[in-house]
């Protein structure tokens, strides 16, 4: 079938997380729709919900274990979060090297 992403636009992201994305709605849209196939990639809320499974006719939410959607739990594929690896510690390795890089442009 098709496989159709649902991206999280956002403004969404900054209500939930309280800081704007690193990386801006139109450019993670490009990157996914780049991802071999990917046949669609639709602005979403932060959280899925039954109506916007059937909008766009998608039969599965696949999601994290962190998932907190409310939709029907058949519609539901849960799978472990990778250990280790997370936005926050991306964020937080750029944010040392950055200042890293900052504090070498000062000597």
């Amino acid at each position: 079938g098709d496989v159709i992403i649902g991206l999280t636009k956002d403004r969404h992201i900054k209500r939930y997380k309280g800081y704007d994305p690193e990386i801006r709605f139109k450019f993670r849209k490009e990157i996914l729709e780049n991802i071999r196939n990917v046949d669609k990639v639709v602005p979403a809320d932060f959280y899925i919900d039954d109506l916007f499974l059937k909008k766009y006719k998608i039969d599965y939410l696949v999601h994290g274990s962190d998932n907190l959607n409310k939709i029907d739990k058949q519609k539901l594929k849960v799978f472990p979060r990778t250990q280790n690896i997370s936005s926050t510690l991306i964020r937080k390795k750029a944010s040392r090297n950055l200042k890293m890089v900052n504090r070498n442009k000062q000597l």
